[in-house]
């Protein structure tokens, strides 16, 4: 598949420029313009995040200009939106490209990677995840596998687990009565709060004004990480690592 636009990956989710969007659509409105009047649907912090890049001089150097990394899924919809044929053509490569992503020997190859980065030591001692991943007929334990590491974990993180985009996954949460939004950040139910299964994180962003704004996130302790598991396994819904369809 020929490449349309470059994708990044960060914290385990693609990502594309704007800037690569909107000259890729051949648009013929100002940029700036283009944000102001497509960006207000979508949120700031969950569907995109100001960043900064170069661009050329005609006297030669570079100067820093604003951009904004955005989600696949906010990408595909900009492509809608723009209903244009470079549209539609962007708009299937980025489907594709997430098809391939959510593919479930690339979302097996990724985890492992993330435990080979984030946890040596737990590879020398868990010998037995080395034999499930190079033995293509046998199926590991999502629970002896997966809940090995101690670190707070993203929704990204733990929906690639199950084949879902977070976006999706949240919404899956919701509906199996674990968390509900509240303020533009996802809140566990009474039922759960307090018992340790979540942590909150915050982290500062620029917004598409250049000003300094702050937002929390949630992220999953594995204690939280296995009430999904147990409360997903009660609807029939398993990681694709115990799915008996996917070899």
């Amino acid at each position: 598949m020929q490449e349309l636009i470059r994708i990044t990956v960060q914290n385990d989710q693609q990502l594309v420029s704007a800037r690569d969007l909107y000259k890729g659509l051949e648009l013929k409105i100002r940029f700036s313009l283009w944000v102001s009047k497509n960006f207000d649907d979508f949120e700031e912090g969950v569907d995109f995040m100001s960043v900064s890049t170069d661009t050329d001089m005609p006297n030669g150097g570079t100067k820093p200009i604003k951009d904004y990394a955005l989600t696949i899924d906010m990408a595909k919809q900009l492509c809608l939106m723009s209903r244009t044929e470079k549209g539609k053509q962007y708009r299937k490569y980025l489907i594709e490209v997430e098809r391939k992503w959510n593919d479930p020997q690339e979302i097996v190859k990724r985890g492992y990677a993330i435990l080979q980065n984030e946890n040596t030591q737990l590879k020398l001692e868990n010998k037995n995840l080395t034999i499930q991943l190079e033995e293509s007929n046998k199926k590991a334990s999502y629970l002896d596998v997966i809940l090995g590491t101690p670190d707070l974990l993203a929704t990204t993180q733990i929906a690639a687990d199950y084949g879902y985009s977070a976006m999706a996954f949240n919404k899956l949460l919701k509906s199996v009565g674990i968390q509900h939004k509240v303020n533009g950040q996802w809140i566990l139910y009474k039922a759960y709060m307090g018992k340790g299964y979540v942590a909150s994180k915050a982290f500062t962003f620029q917004d598409h004004r250049g000003r300094d704004r702050s937002r929390t996130t949630t992220y999953w302790t594995q204690a939280g990480r296995k009430l999904i598991y147990d409360v997903l396994k009660d609807n029939d819904i398993l990681p694709l690592i115990e799915r008996d369809d996917i070899a």
